[in-house]
């Protein structure tokens, strides 16, 4: 039965609203659309093994794609410190690698501990070391590991769409498959992103060795040359299709002299491959509300167990149970890119301050030495653990500390502004790398800002921010607010991987 008009009540099932299209369209390609195949190469990641920001950043990054639905896959060594039980019962037999004339047979143990799939490569010649670096065949085993690493994909048979190699251990992997493309099906259609997570650190060795490496012909040995000596850096930043950095600043900061270490003419000229995106922070790990590591929890909305935290972090370090007086802290490696020059200028005035200092790290003999009669001409205000204790301290740390410092001569993107943000602890840092785009100066007129930053990479600007942080320190409503706000911001990692996303679809145009 119509109504007048000849028009039915009944939906015509070929009328469909736009609004409608759009959403089944999007549900088809969530669901049926084959999804972007990713493996990411690296030295370390977390939970497996640590020796800094490159295994935070490896092992959250892989888990943000996944939830991005990106068929995302993190390979690295299996080394000896890596704890077993997070492994699982499956393993990858018979990877056949050919080295120096001969065939390594090797298998790869896999885990989900990162949440996405990881494949960790056992071959105890190599890795089967107390530490993952220091060894004077450090670019021997890279190499290898490298070559195990295309191996596996080709045992596998999963044909990726981007090989993402991370830092210079896995830049022979780059300048390999470059090289692959030539001659290996396989391989022909992969594409290559390089990440550069400290142009400092560029895997150099003696040029001889590029032979028996697999690298010793023309062109693929010139783009090792630098100088006197041999550089993975070098090489991956010549064959990758792209290149990245862990944030913006960095980018424009490696193209010169000063920062780019001997390779800014080589960054400048591929600048227009050349990405920042700043690293994301793991808020499934870096929690001040779900955090299992710290004596209380707490949130922007209930900061009150951050102060059984300070009183827990005092007691870990022998400190007097003194709540209102102000705990400076720093978590890094002691060497000089970290500022330990400045904050040795500037200790005694810290002392003077009343403040207590809290470091933890490990390092260059001559800061360990200082840290050390630091804490011995006051041991009732500095407390020191030299050597890394683990992840629970690092949290106890951020969560107990009131300030954060990182003078940093250079910061690629640094991550402990960020955790420090997250657990109400106010980061006082060098404006660098990604330190400048992270933290916002504090303006006591707008209320806007969540932390302190200086430019110069001088001790008076240093000490001259230490002292307005502790003024502020010292009005208590103006420092909840500095507080909040950078407990507000999202440095978490989906808005970071989407940008990683949107870098891998640019890389497979090339």
């Amino acid at each position: 039965m119509k109504p007048e008009g000849g028009r039915t009540n009944e939906i015509d099932p070929f009328a469909f609203n736009s609004d409608w299209l759009r959403l089944l369209y999007n549900r088809w390609t969530a669901d049926f659309a084959p999804r972007m195949r990713i493996a990411i190469l690296t030295s370390e990641a977390m939970p497996f093994a640590k020796t800094g920001g490159l295994a935070d950043v490896s092992g959250a990054l892989p888990q943000a794609l996944v939830e991005q639905n990106v068929d995302a896959r993190l390979i690295l060594p299996l080394f000896d410190q890596i704890d077993r039980s997070l492994l699982n019962d499956q393993v990858v037999e018979g990877i056949r690698v050919e080295w120096r004339g001969q065939v390594h047979t090797v298998r790869a143990r896999q885990s989900d501990a990162a949440g996405a799939p990881a494949y960790l490569i056992e071959a105890p010649e190599f890795f089967a070391r107390p530490n993952i670096y220091g060894y004077p065949d450090d670019h021997v085993r890279f190499a290898f590991f490298s070559r195990a690493a295309l191996a596996l994909l080709k045992h596998l048979d999963w044909q990726t769409d981007v090989v993402h190699g991370n830092d210079w251990p896995c830049g022979f992997a780059i300048a390999e498959l470059r090289a692959r493309r030539r001659y290996d099906k396989f391989f022909e259609t992969t594409r290559t992103l390089f990440s550069l997570h400290n142009v400092g650190y560029q895997g150099l060795f003696d040029p001889k060795d590029l032979w028996w490496l697999g690298f010793g012909d023309p062109p693929d040995s010139d783009d090792f040359i630098l100088g006197t000596t041999a550089s993975a850096l070098k090489a991956g930043i010549i064959a990758a299709d792209a290149l990245s950095t862990v944030s913006p600043r960095y980018s424009r900061e490696i193209q010169m002299p000063d920062q780019g270490h001997g390779l800014d003419w080589l960054l400048s000229a591929r600048k227009d491959r050349l990405a920042g995106i700043t690293n994301g922070v793991d808020y499934n790990v870096w929690n001040p509300e779900t955090d299992p590591h710290i004596a209380a929890n707490f949130s922007a909305d209930d900061m009150s167990g951050k102060l059984e935290c300070k009183l827990d972090l005092l007691r870990r370090f022998n400190l007097p149970e003194e709540p209102k007086r102000p705990i400076i802290a720093i978590i890094s490696r002691l060497v000089s890119q970290k500022g330990y020059d400045l904050i040795r200028q500037v200790s005694g005035s810290i002392l003077q301050s009343g403040s207590f200092f809290i470091a933890l790290g490990a390092g260059a003999k001559e800061y360990e030495d200082f840290l050390q009669r630091w804490h011995d001409m006051a041991p009732r205000q500095v407390g020191i653990y030299k050597g890394f204790a683990g992840e629970p301290l690092a949290h106890q740390i951020e969560a107990g500390a009131d300030m954060f410092l990182m003078p940093s001569l250079y910061e690629p993107c640094g991550l402990n502004q960020m955790y420090s943000m997250r657990y109400g602890t106010v980061p006082i840092v060098r404006a660098t790398g990604g330190l400048d785009d992270t933290v916002e100066q504090f303006d006591a007129v707008s209320g806007a800002g969540n932390g302190f930053k200086f430019q110069s990479y001088d001790a008076g600007a240093l000490l001259e921010k230490i002292r307005e942080a502790l003024y502020f320190y010292a009005r208590p409503q103006t420092w909840s607010k500095i507080q909040r706000n950078g407990m507000m911001v999202d440095n978490s990692w989906s808005a970071s991987a989407k940008k990683y996303v949107e870098l891998y679809e640019e890389v497979v145009k090339f």
